[in-house]
């Protein structure tokens, strides 16, 4: 069986949808599991309903019939007849979503995320495989969260592999096209969990493990793994092959086009990982793969904006020693910072972090009882794997750096633009 994973960005509209279709007549689709995401910015739009309701806010209804009507005209786009029973299955996911929005009692922020945000994947697939369906494509459509258990990390969710690969092995019927959810998976208690923001790849992956798959592709509006971000960096370049190890490093340091963890278990498979654009679909993109002799042959940059550098020093310049950094670490982890650098010197520590739950506030509270704290927010994080003396001074150029860390294959900057 191969794994497909088509992203957001693949199924946004009416159009996008039907090249999903077309891409699946010329690369072909038996035995195939396809792992879908939300449409486009669903997810977002989900986020600001959570808002809307954790807030109490008279915008709430507004903002799920803003949901409603992008998916109601991804519909009428796609179907001519409007008594086709995917229009009631659909209406019947928005009516769900409202009662729980009426009658939960959880005052939990993740756990009402999770049971929110996981309708745009619900309504995805749905209306993918009745578009299918519709077009002569027979397939079957699963529910991930049947397959897929978790503890209940709620937003952030860490798998039961046992109990997953348990399930996958008897549950999935090979040389059938089967459509599932990207992002999700389900507790103990059968209450929605989600695996980390942009984690569809990682579904795949899991997928790919459980089944002894035969390869995974994700699907992107890209030609494959760039060396750079085309946003952030001009004239970047493909990466025809690259090995896990590369790609493991690439997406630890925050490349956003293979999810961090979704290499780990495809490794331990030797599962090859293909990044292919859903745009031209028989160019032959790139593939991750064993072997030592696949690391790229020019610089790889990677930038994460919207970080923030913290750094500690004692109140009595006294050593920060072993326990008072095992200690930081514990706080770290207890308000779910995402560290991506770490530097000390003899009296002062500082870390570079991803606050995505806004808990910083709180952790700065605790850590000032036993630290001066000094910080900088909005920094951004540059990484430069198989780095060169030329392209350091390209990315460091117009920005004042505050932090820089050299091993032997990799470079990271924290920098601000100057004014």
């Amino acid at each position: 069986m191969k794994v497909f994973k088509f992203g957001g960005a693949s199924v946004k509209d009416a159009e996008s949808i039907k090249n999903v279709f077309n891409v699946l007549q010329q690369v072909g689709h038996d035995d195939v599991l396809l792992v879908i995401s939300a449409m486009g910015k669903t997810t977002n739009a989900l986020e600001a309903v959570i808002k809307n309701y954790i807030n109490k806010s008279p915008g709430l209804q507004a903002s799920i019939q803003e949901v409603k009507k992008y998916h109601n005209q991804i519909l009428l786009d796609l179907f001519d007849d409007e008594g086709h029973a995917v229009f009631s299955a659909v209406n019947k996911i928005f009516n769900d979503l409202e009662s729980f929005l009426k009658n939960n009692k959880s005052p939990n922020y993740n756990y009402v995320y999770d049971q929110v945000v996981s309708q745009g994947e619900i309504i995805s697939t749905t209306i993918v495989s009745e578009y299918f369906n519709y077009q002569g494509l027979k397939n079957s459509w699963i529910d991930v969260r049947e397959f897929i258990k978790t503890d209940n990390t709620y937003r952030d969710a860490l798998v039961d592999w046992e109990q997953t690969q348990k399930r996958i092995s008897k549950g999935i019927k090979k040389k059938n096209l089967n459509i599932t959810q990207g992002f999700l998976g389900s507790d103990e208690n059968n209450f929605t969990t989600t695996l980390g923001r942009e984690g569809s790849d990682y579904t795949a992956a899991i997928f790919a493990y459980c089944l002894n798959a035969e390869s995974v592709t994700i699907w992107k509006d890209v030609p494959g793994v760039l060396n750079a971000d085309p946003r952030y960096f001009e004239n970047a370049i493909l990466l025809n092959q690259i090995s896990y190890r590369e790609a493991i490093e690439l997406a630890f340091y925050g490349a956003t086009v293979i999810h961090p963890k979704t290499l780990q278990p495809l490794q331990r498979k030797e599962i090859p990982l293909y990044v292919k654009s859903f745009i031209n679909p028989l160019l032959p993109g790139t593939s991750v793969s064993k072997g030592a002799d696949l690391e790229p042959q020019s610089s790889c940059y990677i930038v994460k904006k919207n970080q923030l550098l913290v750094s500690l020093s004692s109140l009595d310049f006294s050593f920060i020693m072993e326990e008072n950094i095992s200690e930081i670490f514990g706080l770290l982890h207890k308000y779910k910072m995402k560290v991506s650098l770490i530097q000390n010197t003899a009296i002062s520590f500082s870390v570079c972090v991803d606050d995505k739950f806004g808990n910083f506030d709180e952790l700065k509270s605790i850590l000032s009882k036993k630290f001066k704290v000094t910080y900088n927010e909005d920094v951004s994080l540059y990484t430069i794997r198989h780095f060169t003396d030329t392209s350091v001074d390209a990315v460091a150029k117009n920005k004042e750096v505050l932090v820089k860390q050299i091993s032997r294959e990799t470079l990271q900057i924290v920098t601000t633009d100057l004014e």
